[in-house]
């Protein structure tokens, strides 16, 4: 960690910062066999979205603290939000400070819009967010292969939200490497009343084998995109592995999937283990028409593909 230390340049640091955390679509995402660590290899494409959260944070003299918001209020206090020392957040900001030897403490304000549990990456997304408001907050630089090996040590997900864009995620899914978005396109998000337990996902996925199944063309999958650009359309054709093992819940997923096609969508796919799902809308269609004939249940959200994952700002106290 004294390399890390000497890779730092300092700048003169704000008093307080304001980031913006964006969620995350899994386009595709192919579970591989089990690993002898107890993680199963992946392939998938990730896009960064429109919708997000925002972290403000403020030194303080020691220790750390974290309120937590919900914009609409009430949106997702249904939900499993951590909070204190279980937070990603402050789990974040603790092991930057241990790692840099950072004097002082940060008090952080988390506005969370992105909802819990629905396989968008926010939990991962405010801890991107808790490493860049740290490093920003003591006027720190960090080559990009220190800040992706800080944040894989917090989580999968972690690197990519750091990374944003677009990223074909290899290994856990922390091995990425970035993609070109041949355009961008819009989708429709639904996270549904229901819930999806990914570790029951998973259980089902070894238990069927599913993991061996056409992991060999995965790869395959992985190796064609190269550096060529990619369309969503594209992007998706690797389907979603999670969707094979959905249970009770195929029949709620087959008829919001209906849905989402009888308004025009295009493909509707969980994103991660779910329960997000979202569908693209079609080039040169209207987004306040497609809205109008969407019929379903639960958060809707109309998002765009964007260019990051993590974008900062100083502000003042």
């Amino acid at each position: 960690m004294d390399s890390l230390r000497r890779s730092l340049s300092r700048r003169r640091p704000p008093a307080r910062v304001e980031v913006t955390a964006h969620a995350k679509l899994n386009l595709s995402l192919a579970i591989g066999p089990r690993r002898a660590d107890g993680f199963h290899d992946l392939v998938t494409v990730l896009q960064s979205i429109s919708l997000a959260d925002t972290l403000l944070a403020e030194r303080t003299r020691s220790g750390f603290s974290l309120g937590v918001r919900f914009e609409p209020a009430g949106a997702g206090r249904a939900s499993v939000v951590p909070r204190g020392a279980d937070n990603l957040v402050v789990r974040a900001a603790r092991l930057v400070h241990e790692r840099l030897r950072l004097p002082g403490g940060a008090r952080f304000q988390l506005v969370k819009r992105i909802p819990a549990a629905a396989g968008l990456g926010g939990g991962s997304a405010d801890a991107a967010a808790a490493i860049a408001a740290v490093l920003a907050l003591h006027g720190r630089r960090l080559p990009l292969n220190l800040r992706l090996a800080l944040a894989a040590e917090l989580g999968s997900d972690v690197p990519f939200a750091l990374l944003g864009g677009t990223a074909l995620g290899l290994g856990r899914g922390e091995r990425l490497r970035r993609l070109r978005l041949a355009r961008p396109f819009r989708a429709l998000l639904v996270v549904p009343n229901w819930r999806i337990s990914t570790s029951s996902a998973f259980r089902a996925i070894d238990k069927a084998k599913y993991g061996l199944t056409g992991w060999e063309a995965a790869l395959r999958f992985a190796a064609s995109l190269g550096q060529s650009q990619v369309t969503a359309s594209r992007a998706s054709r690797l389907g979603n592995t999670f969707q094979r093992v959905l249970g009770y819940r195929r029949r709620d997923f087959d008829t919001l999937s209906a849905r989402m096609c009888a308004a025009g969508l295009l493909e509707p796919r969980l994103t991660g283990s779910g329960s997000g799902v979202f569908a693209i809308l079609p080039e040169r269609t209207s987004t306040p028409e497609v809205r109008g004939r969407f019929d379903g249940a639960g958060q809707v959200f109309m998002v765009r593909s964007i260019r990051g994952g993590l974008r900062l700002r100083r502000t003042q106290p």
